[in-house]
């Protein structure tokens, strides 16, 4: 009942069907997961993706928190005695968690506020005759209410002004009316804070005398601001006007014009710069922050998916290298699968200057271990070393790419890699995961701690829990959308699998490893605590690559594995057959096999795996080359146009590698000639473009970038 009153809710809000959003929520408390969902219940869902669906499941976790909030909520007040049927329904009645917290302000429990104390001392009926505007002379009824605790008018008209002040913070048109104000005209002001030294504050310098609408602040800048108020150099404050908000207030509450109201009025004035204003400045910082860390986790995702779908060069025999200067730069030979088959170091750069020893070690690993291509880490070194690379010859064609490190040292000293290649140190390992960042990014990348690759935007200023969520939401989209070989992928990789976990993954390594390896998707039953319900999850994106069922190798369901039987029988050949031959896939008439259960979204998909079993969407990784003759910042020329790869991608533009130390910004205005809302519109992350270098301020190292009216490859 509650989800089908979810659905409704929900469908008011979001931009899909109530039957498309019941269909999820039923699934999700089905146990179904989200890739499983999007990929395989399609007709149930109208067609959702993977963005959609979470959009659905984290609107309705909000839903549920409301209603637990109300249901404590009603609870608290039914326990004071105070809960009748208006107050009731009207609690029931909202939508939004500050309306929701608004009507229950009057009600909770309280630390001894200065209107407690005033309330305990016996003011609160002067307060409500005061409030009534009475129009008798106010002195002659506060002196009714002195008593030990009030000895004089003076007291007993500031322990009634306490009561009222809080009265009016607590009511629920008045809060009303300054929420509006604060949306609509709220400023957020900074300034360095009285005391901090400027010259250790530099980095905040834009901020040190700045204001801007909180409605148009970016995510960016506002993050910014608040990094600086945590570290101790910046002052924040959000404000509207304030002589406007008393008025506003004035106008609900003061009914007449006597000496009573001008109490009230002082009230009203104590209430708003005592109560309200740092109430509502709480409340829009928190929803501030909120939008902005939505902006910049948004920003994270997009960014970790587009790294995790990075083209993988794929099963290719590399020669990895972990370059450096004084320490040498780390070799590490792997097979076609990753393995670490030799590692040694080579000292072509200064101090030891051992060129040619280097290159002839290099020739000679290239043949001994057949060698199809080099991977060069893109950190301390890396031009040098490509450099090195690239002016050697070498007796068959060798591709040369430049990997990125982000993140790899994390890996390296991590608990994981040590139980992976426990034999080898950490520069070893470090080479090992720089060579099969190429052959496989993702595979390699679900190993290291998103925060730790380097493509986030304040990822540690953000909400963490809800980062992590995020982030591993993103994982798992991008691992099951390309599926796993389930007799070569890590237990980690396997992890991310759909249903299955960490506990499962292991229990499938230790299972393939005791019967030397999985023949088919029907063995995964046989697996330690593999029910039902979690084979029916995951048995989809696990491929077999050697299964006696050609289906075992794609990502057609076994569920649908009688509908494809059924397929190829109606033009009479087998399923081997039917994926082998296009004529005979082409005299197929889908709608012949539209059933209760199984519908054309469902059916096109299959048609596509038969067309390409077990088919990656990522593309095959390409060589790049930066400017031959651009190695440091000092090298760069205002006008230059010059290749770099995209490395970040940011709500305000892209950051650039363009082969030296320090990245350069094409801003979102240098983008593109006509107006963009978000870089993400035009450029994508490890994307290959063309530059042109408009502005370098060498002392801070900086470089500004712009992509106008620069031809970009295809």
């Amino acid at each position: 009942m509650m989800s089908m009153l979810n659905s409704k809710i929900l469908s008011e809000s979001l931009p899909y069907s109530k039957d498309s959003i019941e269909a999820v929520l039923r699934l999700t408390s089905e146990g179904a997961t989200i890739p499983f969902i999007a990929r395989y219940r399609k007709e149930k869902t109208g067609n959702l993706d993977e963005v959609a669906i979470e959009a659905i499941i984290i609107a309705n976790k909000k839903l549920v928190e409301l209603e637990e909030r109300r249901q404590t909520i009603l609870t608290s007040i039914e326990n004071q005695g105070l809960l009748n049927e208006e107050l009731k329904q009207k609690i029931l009645a909202c939508t939004e968690s500050a309306e929701l917290e608004d009507l229950y302000l009057p009600y909770k429990p309280k630390r001894k506020t200065r209107a407690v104390i005033a309330k305990e001392a016996g003011l609160e009926p002067l307060a409500r005759q005061i409030m009534s505007f009475y129009s008798g002379n106010i002195k002659l009824l506060a002196q009714k209410f002195l008593n030990d605790k009030i000895k004089s008018i003076e007291d007993a008209l500031a322990g009634a002004n306490d009561i009222m002040a809080e009265w009016v913070s607590e009511n629920l048109s008045v809060r009303n009316t300054v929420r509006r104000q604060f949306r609509q005209e709220a400023i957020l002001k900074s300034s360095l804070k009285k005391g901090s030294n400027p010259t250790d504050a530099e980095k905040y310098k834009d901020y040190f005398e700045f204001e801007q609408s909180l409605n148009r602040i970016p995510a960016h800048r506002l993050h910014a601001i608040r990094r600086g108020e945590k570290e101790g150099f910046l002052s924040a404050s959000i404000r509207v006007d304030r002589e406007k908000a008393i008025s506003l207030i004035e106008s609900k509450v003061i009914r007449t014009k006597n000496d009573a109201s001008l109490l009230v009025a002082e009230a009203i004035k104590d209430s708003y710069t005592r109560l309200l204003e740092p109430s509502m400045e709480s409340e829009f910082a928190a929803l501030s922050s909120e939008k902005a860390d939505k902006e910049a986790i948004q920003t994270f995702k997009n960014n970790l998916y587009q790294l995790l779908m990075a083209a993988p060069l794929g099963k290719k025999r590399i020669l990895a290298i972990d370059p450096g200067f004084k320490t040498g730069c780390k070799l590490v030979c792997l097979d076609e699968y990753g393995t670490p088959i030799h590692n040694e170091t080579i000292y072509p750069h200064a101090p030891q200057h051992q060129t040619i020893m280097a290159s002839k070690k290099i020739g000679s690993l290239l043949e001994a271990y057949q060698i199809q291509a080099i991977a060069i880490g893109n950190g301390t070194a890396s031009r040098e070393t490509e450099q090195f690379i690239q002016k050697l010859r070498f007796d068959q064609p060798i591709q040369v790419f430049i990997v990125s490190e982000d993140g790899a040292s994390v890996y390296s000293a991590s608990p994981l890699a040590r139980e992976e290649f426990p034999n080898y140190d950490v520069t070893v390992r470090g080479a090992i995961s720089i060579g099969r960042r190429l052959m496989d990014p993702l595979a390699e990348l679900v190993k290291i701690d998103p925060k730790s690759i380097g493509v986030g935007q304040y990822q540690h200023d953000v909400n963490q829990h809800l980062l992590k969520e995020s982030l591993d939401q993103t994982v798992i989209n991008a691992v099951n959308r390309i599926g796993v070989d389930v007799n070569t992928a890590s237990k980690q990789l396997l992890s991310y699998i759909s249903g299955l976990g960490p506990q499962l993954a292991d229990n499938i390594v230790i299972y393939r490893n005791e019967n030397q390896g999985i023949k088919s998707r029907s063995e995964l039953t046989q697996v330690s605590r593999m029910g039902k319900k979690t084979y029916e999850q995951c048995a989809g994106f696990l491929r077999i690559s050697q299964a006696s069922n050609p289906l075992d190798n794609t990502a057609v369901h076994p569920e649908s594995y009688p509908i494809v039987e059924k397929m190829a029988k109606s033009v009479q050949c087998s399923v081997e057959e039917l994926i082998q031959q296009k004529t005979k896939r082409s005299e197929l008439n889908l709608e012949q096999f539209v059933n209760s259960s199984i519908g054309l979204p469902t059916l096109t998909d299959i048609m596509a795996e038969l067309e390409k079993p077990g088919r990656d969407p990522r593309k095959t990784a390409k060589v790049f080359e930066f400017d031959k003759n651009i190695y440091k910042i000092d090298d760069l020329i205002i006008g230059m146009v010059i290749p770099g790869i995209v490395n970040n991608v940011t709500n305000f533009g892209a950051f650039v590698d363009i082969g030296i130390k320090e990245s350069g910004l094409i801003h979102i205005s240098q983008l593109k000639n006509e107006y963009i809302s978000n870089p993400a519109e035009v450029v994508k992350l490890h994307q290959h473009v063309m530059v042109k270098v408009i502005d370098v301020d060498f002392p801070r190292k900086r470089i500004q970038l712009s992509m106008k009216d620069i031809p970009q490859s295809k």
